[in-house]
């Protein structure tokens, strides 16, 4: 099941909010934090890259946040980067470890990892759309030989925004990885490429046939970054992105995130090119 918090002897209900424990809080910029949250003895979290939680704080609210950690890297715990931009996020962003929250799921379709493997992968992610990919990155940098090239695109509005740097220093040093990053507004110390995301693109070349594309990022850059990869021939059912917008209860009842005849919680966050390119409202 995609939507189960696996216990051992029972699945929990996904409508009820299990206490969970944050174990660390680590600033990453002025307005992201990552959270390590972790699981209850005997409880185990099965998720795949790309999958969201329903995180609430007692008597504020609920809000539906990304997994950013791997499911390849521990099964007694897990990380989410929260950016904090209204109630429930600055509720958050005002606890720290030792705290409890409240966690359903997780929810929704993640990417098809099987599908990937003997693929080279492109990832495209821009701005806070890292945190989710961060997961699919992850994944397949620990199953390393199962890829082809593994090629990323970041681009941020400024260097101060620039998320993971940590591991995008560590991802640069790699010889089995091809990192380029790009910001719209550099700094004095800034040396790498100035312009948008879609500037990264005459950098690489790609084998369209065994590529996969994945991009995730704020709903501005999807179109441009869409015509990057149809541009370079790959081919539809190859790209994929990740359109976490307008969720909120995570399980298809209060039809918030409804798409024609399509839900973002359960239909997606994880959806192919060809599957929603006649959706004029995905991309705009």
């Amino acid at each position: 099941m995609n939507h189960s918090l696996v216990e051992t002897l029972e699945t929990t209900s996904i409508y009820l909010p299990r206490s969970m424990l944050i174990s660390d809080v680590r600033p990453l910029t002025q307005l992201e934090k990552l959270f390590t949250i972790e699981l209850p003895e005997g409880v185990s979290l099965h998720h795949r890259p790309g999958q969201f939680v329903e995180v609430s704080v007692l008597g504020v609210g609920e809000a539906p946040i990304s997994i950013s950690s791997s499911p390849s890297r521990s099964n007694t715990s897990f990380e989410l980067c929260v950016r904090r931009t209204g109630r429930l996020t600055n509720a958050l962003h005002a606890l720290g470890p030792g705290d409890l929250i409240g966690i359903r799921g997780p929810f929704g379709n993640g990417f098809s990892v099987e599908r990937f493997r003997g693929k080279d992968m492109l990832f495209a992610p821009g701005g806070l759309g890292l945190a989710p990919l961060r997961s699919l990155i992850n994944e397949v940098l620990d199953d390393r030989g199962n890829y082809g090239r593994v090629m990323i695109l970041y681009g941020a509005r400024h260097p101060s925004e620039l998320l993971f740097i940590e591991e995008l220093d560590h991802w640069k040093t790699r010889e089995d990885v091809e990192l380029h990053l790009s910001v719209d507004r550099p700094d004095d110390r800034w040396t790498g490429n100035v312009g948008v995301i879609t500037t990264l693109f005459p950098k690489i070349q790609v084998h369209p046939r065994n590529t996969v594309a994945v991009t995730c990022g704020p709903p501005v850059m999807y179109r441009y970054v869409l015509m990057e990869f149809l541009g370079k021939s790959i081919p539809e059912g190859n790209i994929w992105l990740s359109l976490e917008r307008r969720m909120k209860c995570g399980v298809g009842k209060c039809g918030h995130c409804q798409m024609d005849h399509i839900y973002t919680c359960l239909d997606g966050p994880v959806f192919s090119y060809a599957q929603i390119k006649h959706l004029e409202e995905a991309l705009s």
